[in-house]
């Protein structure tokens, strides 16, 4: 790097540090958003407000339309209301003639239910700093990464630099369990030469993920009192062989010949009961059982395959069963339709992020291969956008005490802003034309 990017990066470094406490105080702020399904809205009206505001971005807040999503083949069918959910982009138009890559910088509002709060040594809502971490449900994913991608750009713009081509910021709801949003997103049109997700895996960068479905298995019993349960069928016992099922098709994917990614990995398909529901009394015997799950394969297979697959091997245990023979279970599939994806790692996004990483970290690249799904399946599957995920550490996403680097975060913040500068190509602003 000649003289005139290293003085250009010290500048945006030392910005970033002046910025920093505004940013830890930014993530506290988005952290305190209860923004669970269905209830993100509050959140996407204050990045928009942000977005024009604050860094004086052209907002688009539009919601979701199913019909115009459901003609996409990696559209996952909702079963709730996108009313009052928007998805928020907020674009900034490069100066002068474009001399760079334009960029998309994406993170996802939604965050999973923190039940049960008593399990939490802290508030879920607080956003509580204790030393390095800070705590609270979304606060590792993905809002730390929300703020670094945000007060890296604003680094750089505050350090006086202009970037030579489009970027655009996207928050979108539902990463967690259809993608929806962020597929509505680019089917309106929001495209670019590349895309980033701060999702928090340690700063490592994602070259692969598996697919993902959820389904749905209703089992109906014969209902009674107690005083004559020998006589009726228990929902719940009958659901359990549904749920000894799904553990044996566990152990079936697990022991076949694994994808070229995931070789090394001691068991990368993970099949999750996440809900079960039955029953209203302790001395009533219950009529009927639902459960939920989810089920992880490779990135060489069809969600569509999986799901017959799936229903055949229930299907396949319910007949071993003289009740479930002759009242099969009902199985649904929802929610995730999710590919999985392989990425190409000699694409130029990669070298650029590879040199932002190692400039700014002074240590080696290191990539991962992850076990669940994230929402850069869309940009490289569907729409020719390389994309890959690059976050801070933490730990406990899903769990109680969630928690964030916040020296992680600050080094992220600084990797995004370097990555800006090559991929945009960042110049003095009064170098433009």
């Amino acid at each position: 790097m000649n003289h005139g990017k290293n003085k250009m990066m010290q500048e945006i470094y030392e910005k970033v540090d002046d910025l920093w406490e505004e940013e830890v105080r930014f993530l506290q702020h988005i952290g305190r958003f209860p923004s669970t399904l269905g209830n993100e809205g509050a959140l996407q009206s204050f990045f928009a407000n942000y977005f024009k505001n604050e860094l004086k971005l052209e907002v688009d807040s539009f919601v979701p339309d199913v019909k115009e999503l459901s003609v996409h083949p990696a559209f996952s069918v909702p079963e709730w209301s996108y009313e009052g959910r928007p998805v928020v982009i907020g674009s900034k138009k490069g100066k002068g003639k474009k001399t760079g890559k334009s960029l998309i910088l994406q993170g996802h509002v939604d965050v999973v239910s923190p039940e049960p709060s008593s399990a939490w040594d802290y508030d879920p809502w607080g956003a509580t700093i204790v030393g390095d971490k800070m705590y609270g449900r979304g606060i590792q994913d993905m809002k730390s990464g929300i703020a670094a991608m945000i007060f890296a750009y604003r680094a750089v713009k505050e350090a006086g630099y202009e970037l030579g081509a489009d970027l655009s910021f996207q928050t979108v709801i539902e990463e967690e369990c259809t993608g929806n949003g962020a597929l509505a997103a680019l089917m309106r049109g929001y495209k670019a030469d590349g895309a980033l997700i701060p999702e928090p895996f340690a700063q490592k960068a994602v070259i692969s993920q598996i697919g993902v479905i959820w389904l749905r298995v209703k089992v109906k019993g014969s209902g009674a009192h107690t005083e004559r349960a020998y006589q009726a069928v228990n929902a719940i016992e009958k659901g359990y062989i549904m749920i000894k099922a799904l553990e044996t098709y566990r152990n079936y994917i697990n022991n076949r010949r694994k994808h070229k990614d995931y070789k090394d990995h001691p068991h990368p398909l993970n099949v999750n009961v996440g809900t079960f529901h039955s029953g209203d009394w302790p001395s009533s015997v219950p009529s009927e059982c639902v459960l939920e799950a989810r089920v992880g394969f490779y990135p060489d297979e069809n969600p569509a395959d999986i799901k017959k697959e799936v229903k055949k091997w229930l299907l396949k245990a319910a007949v071993k069963d003289s009740w479930l023979k002759k009242n099969p279970p009902e199985i649904t599939f929802y929610g995730f339709h999710a590919d999985g994806v392989s990425l190409d790692q000699s694409s130029e996004l990669f070298e650029v992020l590879r040199k932002s990483h190692e400039e700014t970290s002074h240590t080696p690249f290191e990539t991962t291969s992850i076990t669940c799904t994230t929402d850069i399946r869309f940009f490289n599957l569907y729409f020719g956008i390389p994309a890959t995920c690059y976050g801070p550490a933490g730990g406990n996403m899903h769990g109680s005490n969630e928690w964030v680097d916040l020296r992680s975060m600050k080094e992220v913040t600084k990797v995004y802003s370097r990555f800006l500068t090559h991929w945009c190509n960042a110049e003095k602003e009064n170098n433009q034309a």
